[in-house]
């Protein structure tokens, strides 16, 4: 059965609790202070709640205010609602502290491995009671445990946000073509296009943010290109591992690759003619805003 609107007559909730505190205490001026109001704007909300029920519900007299019969009676219904009001009001903190006390995080492995950890040590800081999760995975399971509710904040590799999630950008990346130190690339300082484009490669699985980056910055400027693969593999330790053992060429994030190009274990020629810039990104479900830890850790990232 459909719920019938309120009355017009019924007065809001902050105006029946300032009356209910000034028949308590007798005193407009010290209501209005229980309240953190002024006396003369305690004094236009009782006016609108007088306006509104169309009777006189407080006496002003030498020694303060009292109810009048009207007030009586409208002081005793107001009662259960005003206790209910603030049991609500109970209840909605306890849920925002629940909140609080646990933030599950989705990332994408780069952004979980390499960028992560220096964002939780600064979260701590704000939040050192919060017990934070984290979920990593390629973006499009990023992606899946946003949607699913598993998590409150992620963080994904894609060009963009897929449908069901708004973004912003928190980062940028550069991808590099790392290869191993006795590769023919290796001793040279770029390499064109045409030749990464028919290279044999070792990928990440389908649904990598580093892979779908990748292949549409190449598809950009070679419409059609489809991607030769040497291996396919679900980590990128193992692609540096087989990458180093001389397996082929890959294509990484310069966050992943960084030790490994100063240890010279990795070399990364240049690629001409391709921009492998990419952005990283903050993702929650659309119409949702961040709150809490969530809210911090995205104003962090950005930082």
């Amino acid at each position: 059965m459909p719920v019938s609107p309120l009355s017009p007559r019924v007065p809001d909730l902050s105006a029946l609790d300032l009356l209910l505190s000034v028949i308590e205490s007798g005193s407009l001026g010290s209501a209005a202070a229980v309240h953190g109001i002024s006396q003369p704007s305690a004094s236009s909300r009782i006016r609108y709640l007088e306006k509104l029920v169309g009777v006189p519900v407080l006496e002003r007299t030498p020694r303060g205010s009292r109810p009048t019969p009207a007030g009586v009676l409208i002081a005793e219904w107001a009662r259960a609602v005003v206790d209910t009001a603030h049991e609500l009001g109970a209840g909605i903190d306890a849920l925002r502290e629940q909140r609080s006390a646990r933030l599950c995080v989705a990332a994408s492995q780069t952004v979980a491995e390499y960028l992560f950890p220096k964002w939780l040590m600064a979260l701590r800081t704000r939040h050192p009671d919060t017990a934070v999760a984290l979920e990593s995975g390629n973006s499009a399971e990023v992606a899946a445990a946003l949607l699913d509710g598993r998590a409150g904040i992620g963080f994904i590799e894609s060009p963009r946000a897929p449908h069901g999630l708004q973004s912003h950008v928190v980062a940028r990346d550069r991808l590099l073509v790392v290869v191993a130190p006795g590769h023919r690339w290796a001793r040279r300082s770029s390499v064109a296009l045409a030749e990464l484009a028919t290279a044999p490669l070792i990928q990440r699985e389908a649904g990598s943010g580093t892979r779908t980056a990748f292949e549409q910055a190449v598809t950009a400027r070679l419409p059609g290109w489809q991607p030769s693969a040497a291996l396919e593999l679900s980590s990128t330790t193992a692609i540096k591992t087989a990458v180093a053992g001389g397996a082929g060429v890959a294509v990484l994030s310069s966050l992943a690759v960084a030790e490994e190009l100063a240890a010279g274990t990795l070399r990364s020629p240049a690629v001409t003619d391709l921009d492998l810039t990419r952005t990283l990104r903050a993702a929650w479900p659309t119409g949702q805003q961040l709150a809490g830890p969530a809210r911090d850790l995205y104003a962090i990232a950005r930082s």
